[in-house]
C-alpha cells in the first residue's frame, strides 16, 4: 500500500466563517483547528496543508467552563531570568480576546512548519467585523461546541 500525497492542483481552500459567540473555547478550538488541518476532507494526508481558511469573529464572547477563566494561568517568558509572568485568563479574554483563541488553536496543531503554515490560514476577530467579505466566507456551524443547559445554570 503507497501513501496517498495530494498534489497541490487537487487542493482547493474554501473560506468559513465561525461566529463564537456563547462558544467554549476548547470545543471551538478543536473544531477549527480540524478545519485547519483539512481533516473535514477525503484527501487529506497528515504531511501535507489541505486545510481551508477559517475566520473567527466574536472571539470577546468566546467562554470557558468551571471557573478556568479565574483560576488557570497564561505564561510568557521575556527570555530573561526571571523573566516569567503570568497572567490570569478572564484578563485575558478581556484585553486580548483574539489571542486567547489564536493560541488554543495553535496548541492543537503540529508543532513543526506545516502548523505555522496552517496558523497563517486563521482570522481572529473580536467584534462581528472582519475586512474578508471578498472571499465570500460560508458560515459554519458549530452548535456542538456550545454549553449545555445544565452547563450554564452550574457557572
Amino acid at each position: 500500500m503507497r501513501t496517498y500525497s495530494p498534489k497541490q492542483q487537487d487542493i482547493t481552500r474554501a473560506w468559513h466563517v465561525v461566529d463564537a459567540d456563547g462558544l467554549v473555547l476548547g470545543r471551538l478550538a478543536t473544531e477549527v483547528a480540524a478545519i485547519l488541518r483539512g481533516k473535514h476532507k477525503p484527501i487529506f494526508a497528515p504531511h501535507v496543508d489541505t486545510g481551508d481558511h477559517v475566520i473567527v469573529i466574536n472571539a470577546a464572547n468566546v467562554v470557558m467552563t468551571a471557573g478556568k477563566a479565574d483560576a488557570k494561568l497564561a505564561y510568557r517568558h521575556s527570555g530573561y531570568p526571571g523573566g516569567l509572568r503570568s497572567t490570569p485568563y478572564s484578563e485575558l479574554l478581556v484585553e486580548r480576546s483574539d489571542e486567547v483563541v489564536r493560541n488554543a488553536v495553535r496548541g492543537m496543531l503540529p508543532k513543526n512548519r506545516l502548523g505555522r503554515q496552517m496558523i497563517d490560514k486563521l482570522k481572529v476577530y473580536s467584534g462581528p467585523e472582519h475586512p474578508h467579505q471578498a472571499q465570500s466566507p460560508q458560515p459554519l456551524d458549530l452548535s456542538g461546541a456550545r454549553r449545555s443547559a445544565s452547563t450554564r445554570s452550574g457557572a
